[in-house]
């Protein structure tokens, strides 16, 4: 069993920051590539960002230059650093992992948190 928990969603005024957290725990032998998503009500789930095992990144170029992923790979945990957030940002923001549990490679994901920013 494999469980991606996240965390550090909240609701923040224009040109605010916040940072979430994305634990994987459960029956992993090894994370490849992880990385936040975001929905909005009645819309599809998009990319925000992702992260390889060996750290290269990629971003939505919504989110250039304002949000930050990186990993700790001692504590099977991403984050997301957001910075000069925008109403626009407001979604559910979900965690995403490939994970490695030595019978199966699969994705799995989070149960989301709610990041909402007022204007």
């Amino acid at each position: 069993q494999v469980q991606l928990v996240e965390s550090g969603g909240n609701l923040v005024q224009a040109g605010g920051s916040l940072r979430l957290s994305c634990e994987a725990s459960g029956s992993i032998f090894s994370i490849n590539a992880m990385g936040w998503y975001r929905q909005v009500l009645g819309k599809q789930r998009e990319l925000v960002a992702t992260i390889t095992s060996g750290v290269s990144t990629n971003y939505a170029d919504s989110v250039k230059g304002r949000f930050t992923i990186s990993r700790d790979n001692t504590k099977n945990t991403i984050y997301l650093q957001m910075h000069n957030l925008k109403p626009e940002d407001t979604a559910v923001y979900y965690c995403n992992a490939n994970i490695n549990n030595r019978f199966t490679i699969r994705n799995y994901w989070g149960q989301g948190t709610q990041v909402t920013v007022s204007s």
